[in-house]
């Protein structure tokens, strides 16, 4: 039998898009000894699936093109950014998303139907409510990072057009320096 996957349902920014944040952050990440994310895993989570078995994948892949279908294309750009749990005591560092009214209830209602496509096809979805975010640096050990989210705050990347979500899995310790891979396994576009 084969084990499960570990998976995540994600809108992934395109590549012009990551290299305007990358050439932002690249001469600050020697300023902290933070774990910084690769610029080809920056994404938004839309829904994280720990346990996907094999023979979920058809259907959960039928269940997501039909939730992404339902939903309407957007403009959105990298902006501001935050830390969690909270900037006295953070373990990750993150940036945000600058949305409109429309954008924002899309990417809302694309998380719902992510998170429900996978219910629906028997796949436990980890994860609290959904915050829109792109996680940049994990940290060792809890920090202050006040200094990093105002310099994040002053941040506003190009505006691109959200039309496809991404079904991505995630092999732990495969990446470069025991990092995940990651592997796009389908796109799925935005309003069928």
């Amino acid at each position: 039998m084969t084990p499960a996957m570990r998976m995540f349902v994600a809108l992934v920014p395109p590549a012009e898009v990551v290299e305007h944040l990358d050439d932002f952050l690249e001469p600050r990440r020697a300023a902290a000894d933070f774990r910084w994310a690769a610029p080809e895993q920056v994404h938004v989570t839309l829904a994280f699936l720990a346990q996907v078995a094999d023979r979920h994948l058809d259907e959960l892949v039928e269940r997501l093109g039909r939730a992404a279908g339902r939903r309407t294309p957007f403009d959105v750009r990298i902006a501001g950014g935050g830390a969690f749990p909270n900037v006295a005591r953070a373990r990750v560092v993150w940036a945000g998303l600058d949305l409109d009214e429309h954008g924002r209830t899309e990417l809302d209602r694309l998380a719902t139907g992510a998170r429900a496509a996978a219910s629906r096809t028997g796949i436990a979805v980890d994860g609290q409510r959904f915050r829109a975010h792109l996680t940049l640096a994990r940290l060792g050990r809890p920090a202050e990072v006040s200094g990093w989210v105002r310099l994040l705050d002053g941040y506003a990347g190009p505006v691109w057009r959200a039309d496809r979500v991404a079904l991505v899995a995630s092999y732990l310790g495969e990446g470069p320096r025991g990092r995940p891979r990651h592997e796009v396994v389908e796109e799925l576009p935005i309003g069928g």
